[in-house]
């Protein structure tokens, strides 16, 4: 079976590699707290069978108990730093901490936590646990960024990425600190050069009045696909709708 990338919406991603199963941020719901799903949802039942959950970070919209329950009951779920406790408090059996530069194995595959920079509070008054990205290694390698903004280290990951799958908008009409928008997201692709760019992290969830639901979601793809094209010209970019998996 050929390497995949399954977007199923959101941070949600579903990575086949080597016959092992990722998921990543699992958000399966119709609702997130005040916001809706805009994007057609995916049952859980249609996972199927997970190895492992990588969790990024703790928000809402990352972090959803309801998906983590259904799918992670029997898989290992591999969190950040300070996330163990309270994942275990909720029902997660298998939590395995990394901090950057640490790594975990799950089968023949390494899976390396990389730095995030972002918001590490659950809000409003939940737990912290600093955010991170996974880097994932087997014939092919992936690269989950979580929510982060640039930051001086991404370069490291040069020449390391097959795959990256980055964060290009998130739910609202704009984008506060700790995240990546288009043009943010293109440097992003400049400094790490993958082979293939995949954005995420738009055109999923959006709030809960229809007045609000964004007329164009698909633009801030448009914008990181041009502004690749322009600063990065050897990395391809694939747009994925949500729900579609490709063979990578």
């Amino acid at each position: 079976m050929s390497p995949a990338i399954w977007w199923i919406g959101h941070a949600t991603a579903l990575i086949e590699i080597d016959g092992k199963r990722l998921v990543t941020d699992p958000v399966l719901g119709n609702r997130v707290g005040p916001l809706v799903r805009i994007a057609a949802p995916v049952a859980e039942d249609r996972l199927g069978v997970i190895d492992a959950v990588l969790l990024s970070h703790l928000h809402a919209d990352h972090a959803s108990l309801r998906s983590l329950r259904a799918v992670g009951a029997a898989a290992p779920v591999i969190a950040p730093r300070g996330a163990g406790a309270w994942l275990t408090r909720n029902g997660l059996q298998d939590v395995r901490e990394l901090t950057p530069g640490a790594s975990a194995r799950i089968g023949r595959l390494d899976v390396s936590a990389t730095r995030a920079e972002h918001d590490a509070q659950r809000r409003p008054f939940g737990v912290r646990a600093d955010p991170i990205g996974y880097l994932v290694r087997g014939s092919i390698s992936v690269y989950f960024a979580g929510d982060t903004d640039l930051f001086d280290e991404m370069e490291d990951l040069r020449g390391q990425v097959d795959v990256a799958l980055l964060p290009v908008w998130g739910w609202g009409s704009r984008l506060g600190p700790g995240h990546l928008d288009p043009e943010r997201a293109a440097q992003a692709a400049a400094l790490i050069a993958p082979r293939l760019a995949i954005p995420i992290h738009w055109g999923t969830f959006a709030l809960g009045w229809p007045a609000r639901w964004p007329k164009d979601p698909e633009l801030p793809t448009r914008e990181f696909a041009a502004l690749v094209e322009r600063d990065a010209p050897g990395v391809e970019v694939r747009v994925l709708a949500p729900g579609q998996r490709l063979d990578v």
